[in-house]
């Protein structure tokens, strides 16, 4: 009678946690009776790097830390965690080291009776299937811990703020604004209309607005100031503020908390965080008279990146500094364009496609722009933007964005077109899938505006995103086509690698491994009609619309992100030896850390390829 309260307790306990919460009773107490207790005293070994395990525990009382082949932790088990899965699914030796911490009791199974518990049961190896995504989600966090510690460009401007703001009354003089400001020792004024801001005078509008043009002090500030200047939430984060600041180039930026104004936070302050600063390089850009001068000045690019690795910024960060940085490129090179040519002729929208659009741009990207033309354009006005192309493609190329080998370009007449004819051509992409119209999707389905009239690119994007929701057949053909695109790593989890060729013996991390993310994130937002452009975004898109388990939505958000990581990583480092960024990667060169971390992070994306190769029944595809 005692044996069977025992057991009883045991299957009480294992039905309090996961996976065997969900197993019927009778199942449970079965599983129970093929299971041993064990006692491990404090500091002993459970589980050792390079040998084998062929045993299930889950911990009954006490603790247990798991560790990587290098001694960093991965996971601490309390009660009720599961460990030893991975070898019994995927194959012996284990690559992880599990101690107790404390003295633990645990509950263990053989293979045998693990077998033919997962075969019963698919949910529970689903879950132990799932195990490696929280290891993933470990690992992600130990990228974006620098040094010191602490999770870098996560800083809130609050903590970068060095007193109250200083502030005049609208209506007050210039002069007497210049002296506030030398008796306080700032760079910056606020202007207040009574609780509200005004507006912004700074050291440079002084200068500038003043000085320059001979304005009596005497006038009103209001005058000269920065009228509804941007500002940013006290409590946002210091790289939102500093993407806004690369964006606008602007060196100052008010906070405020519940409307009011609370403080000025400038690009010096974000220098304190002792972080590489594409301010000053987006500044410098706007600043250049001609194109050599913004090709040296881009020349530094590959540098702030190498900076923001060492310092572990996350890959999404970087992905968005760079991003910034070209579109300050780019935007320079327009207006020379229109410096040299006159202004356009009819409003036109001149958009970036692909990684620049997603705002995921890497090093060693190449040009992907297209323009929107007003209907109204005829054949004068499409001379004028065809040398307008030219221009400045032919100066992105001096900036060290080469020329697409597919011919992306707005300088190509056919990605040079109307809005009216720009409709007509993703209406046959979508209602005729071909497989040149499945190839552009990957590339024209990303687009984002750069310069001109944005209602052009607005009009487009929704036209676009009401039809796609509706083309099943595309999003089949397009689903296919994401499925085909596997990850490296073979059947037995080794890298699958380059055979021939000058990248011989290199895995391809961009093609099957970010690309992969890529095409399964875009299928599933234009699937369920969002406008979001990041990969990130849409995949959080298709969790809140229930088309992609939420827990499958974080592994796959962690695993974009340790993929891309890697891939800047490997970027920084040729940078560093002198050598031409690309994205093709030799597994000796990654750690063992890498190594193990990039196989799970493609196992979990390889996953997902199933899934949405199982929801649009893509292998029935003709």
């Amino acid at each position: 009678m005692a044996l069977d309260v025992e057991l009883a307790e045991i299957r009480d306990f294992l039905a309090a946690h996961a996976p065997f919460e969900d197993l019927p009773p009778a199942a449970l107490l079965a599983l129970v009776r093929r299971m041993s207790v064990t006692y491990h005293r404090r500091g002993s070994a459970i589980m050792t790097p390079g040998l084998p395990n062929d045993r299930l525990y889950v911990v009954r009382s006490g603790a247990v830390d798991v560790r990587d082949t290098s001694g960093a932790l991965v996971d601490r088990g309390e009660v009720g965690t599961a460990f030893g899965a991975t070898t019994l699914l995927h194959g012996n030796p284990s690559a992880f080291s599990v101690v107790a911490i404390e003295d633990t009791l645990t509950l263990s199974m053989e293979r045998a009776a693990f077998d033919d518990l997962v075969a019963a049961h698919p949910s529970v190896r689903e879950f132990f299937d799932r195990q490696p995504a929280h290891r993933m989600a470990g690992a992600v966090a130990v990228q974006q811990e620098s040094a010191s510690g602490s999770a870098i460009l996560k800083t809130r401007l609050r903590e970068l703020m060095r007193g109250e703001p200083v502030t005049v009354a609208s209506g007050v003089s210039i002069q007497e604004a210049a002296r506030v400001m030398s008796q306080r020792g700032v760079s910056s004024l606020l202007v207040m209309d009574g609780e509200r801001l005004a507006g912004i005078v700074t050291d440079r509008d002084l200068r500038n607005r003043v000085l320059a043009c001979g304005r009596d002090p005497h006038d009103s500030v209001d005058a000269v100031m920065t009228a509804d200047p941007v500002t940013a939430p006290a409590d946002g984060l210091a790289f939102e503020a500093l993407l806004e600041m690369v964006a606008r180039n602007i060196h100052h930026l008010p906070l405020l908390a519940s409307g009011h104004a609370v403080g000025v936070v400038t690009t010096t302050d974000l220098m304190r965080l002792e972080r590489a600063n594409p301010v000053y390089l987006a500044g410098d850009i706007a600043k250049q008279a001609d194109s050599a001068g913004v090709a040296q000045v881009a020349g530094r690019l590959a540098r702030v990146v190498q900076s923001l690795v060492a310092q572990d910024a996350s890959a999404a960060d970087i992905g968005r500094i760079v991003t910034s940085v070209g579109d300050a490129i780019e935007r320079r090179l327009i207006d020379m364009a229109h410096e040299q040519l006159g202004p356009p002729p009819v409003p036109y929208c001149w958009v970036a496609l692909g990684s620049r659009a997603r705002m995921e741009q890497a090093l060693a990207a190449d040009q992907d722009t297209a323009l929107i033309l007003d209907d109204s354009a005829g054949p004068d006005d499409r001379a004028y933007f065809e040398r307008f192309a030219e221009l400045v493609t032919g100066w992105l190329v001096e900036a060290g964005y080469p020329r697409c080998a597919g011919d992306v370009m707005a300088t190509n007449p056919a990605w040079r077109i109307t809005l009216r004819q720009w409709q007509d051509v993703f209406h046959t992409w979508l209602t005729a899938p071909t497989p040149d119209a499945i190839l552009r999707a990957s590339i024209f389905f990303d687009m984002r505006p750069i310069a001109g009239d944005e209602r052009l690119y607005s009009t487009l994007a929704e036209s676009v995103r009401r039809e796609a929701r509706g083309a099943q057949r595309f999003l089949a053909h397009l689903a296919s086509a994401a499925v085909a695109n596997e990850p490296p790593v073979g059947f037995f989890r080794g890298f699958v690698l380059e055979k021939h060729g000058e990248h011989a013996e290199t895995l391809d991390i961009k093609r099957g491994g970010i690309g992969a993310v890529v095409d399964l994130a875009r299928v599933h937002a234009l699937a369920v009609g969002s406008a979001a452009r990041s990969t990130q975004d849409r995949l959080a898109a298709a969790g809140e619309a229930k088309v992609i388990d939420p827990r499958r939505v974080a592994d796959l958000r962690d695993a974009f992100e340790f993929i891309s990581y890697v891939r800047v990583g490997h970027q920084a480092a040729q940078v560093a030896d002198g050598i031409a960024p690309d994205n093709h990667i030799r597994p000796d060169d990654l750690s063992s850390f890498d190594k193990r971390h990039l196989r799970e992070a493609f196992t979990i994306v390889r996953g997902a390829q199933s899934t949405l190769g199982s929801i649009y029944g893509t292998g029935r595809l003709g």
